[in-house]
């Protein structure tokens, strides 16, 4: 579960989904509304695979195609609402862009733990190398791989050495 506080927003995920697919000349489909709801229900980084089996859980009959999951993610990353944040065991894993303040990663290369993280001296610092270069930073993205504090922990016992063999 993210530390992170949600900003407040003018217009809710939906609403802001609905703006862009109009600039496309697209509509938003039942499927779609489906799919904005259920990932913006809870602040959680997750990849598109679990998203499916999310939707396969439903008891009700609003059931979704694997396609259209795919298809939506792409389009949400588009409209600003997620980002893609790291990639684990080759699955690109999503969270919330709209409404949640910039933000950075510790990623254990183990694990996989995500940690979340905010610091301004490190946006202060990159804008201040951005300004010497001339450069006008826009946004950043700073994800930082190790390994989290259990992964970094000594086993709580070691094995004999006759059991090694």
């Amino acid at each position: 579960m993210s530390e992170l506080t949600a900003l407040n927003v003018a217009a809710t995920p939906i609403e802001k989904f609905q703006e862009f697919l109009v600039t496309r000349g697209m509509r938003m489909t039942r499927e779609r509304n489906i799919i904005v709801e259920e990932v913006f229900a809870s602040h959680e980084h997750f990849d598109a695979e679990q998203l499916v089996e999310q939707l396969s859980r439903r008891r009700d009959s609003r059931r979704v195609s694997r396609s259209t999951v795919f298809r939506t993610l792409r389009q949400l990353v588009e409209a600003g609402l997620l980002r893609s944040v790291a990639r684990q065991d080759g699955r690109e894993v999503y969270e919330h862009d709209y409404g949640y303040p910039q933000h950075d990663h510790l990623i254990c290369r183990k694990c996989g733990t995500l940690i979340e993280f905010h610091n301004s001296q490190i946006r202060d610092i990159l804008e201040e190398v951005a300004r010497e270069r001339g450069f006008r930073m826009e946004a950043h993205r700073l994800e930082v791989t190790g390994l989290c504090d259990n992964c970094c922990r000594p086993p709580a016992s070691r094995p004999k050495k006759l059991n090694l063999l």
